[in-house]
């Protein structure tokens, strides 16, 4: 009993700590390879693109650890669905206002497996012009956040949707309802496209933007200029992501270009969301610990009491105090390494794999299980550390009785 108590304690102190550590590690490592690769560049914010794109592309091309390289072209824009069934044009549109990308299929295939993130349909080809992929974020049958806006209705493979495009920033065309002003809509810049795919991804740039080609981007756009606003690059495995992006500084693309790399391209509140369920799964784990202290503590008391009589016996031939206290020492600490031993097999044979194979389907990331040697070992140490008082204190209070009366049980 007192070892699967230990076992589960150290399970807990271990698991608990590193499955909500996990979740946002699921969530950094699927941004990284569906969405910004191994090095993100993107645009200054002073910038309305990357300034010296096509430079930086041949730069990455000859650059060693580069395995992929996908340019995005990005622009505000305002879906629309089922306007040919709409008959009464005073009647709200169903429209949803987002961003629209321009792809090169192939590229955004190689770097972050755009495909396997399909749910309905097909992806893009890039000889084909007049499709267009949805992010499931937009659509009422997929969407989790109908309460904030007003997802499509009704929107399946093969249908017709409205992309327009406007000159005016996207906020201009909001309005304080969520709803789109239609008049500001430059419809010069209003095109049907027919829906190809539906792509579901927990990465919200990713489920919550239309993809059409590069080609129909620029033609929709009517944007001349080569220079993109987005770059995933992706990196080779073992090759440090560090590397890359200091070859892009070296060459002095930082002044035009916000370099990161995909630990970078975190946002911050990711990495506060982090450290603050480390700091919960240590204060979970350290009642466990205070649990386990307490049993250890009340099995190794009871223990000395009912054997007081024989422990009077051996201080009275002799045997120093100190044996008699390491030995029950000892038998606690018998306790917590079986019990350590039992869960490190567990942890790492059993759950690490299992999570990881299965990746545990959280709302906003498929969560794994982290779990260090560093911090494992500092959570051992602390085991370690209170199991031996909890067996110390306990069999100091009865040694340090009169030998006598301990013999004689008074």
């Amino acid at each position: 009993m007192i070892i699967a108590i230990m076992t589960l304690t150290f399970v807990n102190l271990v698991a608990v700590s590193g499955i909500l550590e996990g979740l946002i590690v699921g969530g950094n490592r699927a941004n990284e390879s569906l969405y910004t690769g191994g090095v993100f560049v993107r645009d200054l914010p002073e910038e309305d693109f990357i300034v010296n794109t096509q430079q930086i592309l041949k730069t990455l091309e000859v650059t060693p650890g580069v395995e992929s390289i996908s340019p995005r072209y990005l622009s505000s824009s305002v879906i629309e669905a089922n306007s040919i069934l709409r008959r009464n044009f005073e009647d709200p549109a169903d429209t949803v206002p987002t961003t629209l990308a321009g792809i090169s299929p192939d590229d955004e295939e190689f770097t972050t497996g755009f495909s396997s993130s399909l749910i309905e349909g097909e992806m893009l080809s890039p000889g084909e012009s007049g499709y267009i992929i949805v992010g499931s974020t937009l659509l009422r049958k997929y969407s989790n956040f109908d309460d904030l806006f007003e997802p499509l209705e009704d929107v399946f493979i093969g249908d017709v949707i409205k992309v327009s495009v406007s000159n005016q920033n996207l906020a201009e065309l909001t309005g304080a309802d969520g709803s789109i002003d239609q008049d500001s809509i430059n419809t010069r810049s209003v095109q049907e496209f027919i829906v190809k795919g539906i792509i579901d991804s927990k990465v919200g740039e990713v489920s919550g933007r239309v993809f059409i080609t590069e080609a129909d981007f620029r033609r929709l756009t009517a944007r001349t200029s080569l220079n993109a606003d987005e770059i995933a690059v992706r990196v080779t495995d073992g090759v440090d992501h560090q590397s890359v992006k200091a070859a892009l500084v070296d060459a002095g693309f930082d002044r035009y270009a916000k370099i990161q790399t995909a630990q970078e391209a975190i946002p911050k509140f990711l990495s506060d969301i982090q450290s603050a369920f480390a700091l919960v799964g240590i204060i979970i784990g350290s009642i466990g610990i205070v649990v386990a202290s307490i049993t250890i503590f009340i099995v190794i008391y009871i223990n000395a009491i009912t054997r007081r009589k024989y422990i009077g016996i051996l201080k009275a031939i002799g045997i120093h105090r100190p044996a008699i206290i390491f030995a029950y020492v000892l038998q606690a600490m018998i306790y917590a390494v079986v019990g350590t031993a039992i869960g490190l097999v567990l942890i790492y044979l059993l759950l690490i794999p299992a999570v990881q194979a299965n990746p545990i389907d959280f709302p906003f990331a498929d969560g794994v299980l982290v779990a260090p040697f560093k911090g494992t070992a500092i959570r051992i140490a602390v085991l370690f550390g209170v199991t031996a008082l909890a067996g110390l204190i306990p069999a100091w209070l009865i040694v340090r009785q009169n030998t006598l009366n301990s013999i004689l049980g008074r």
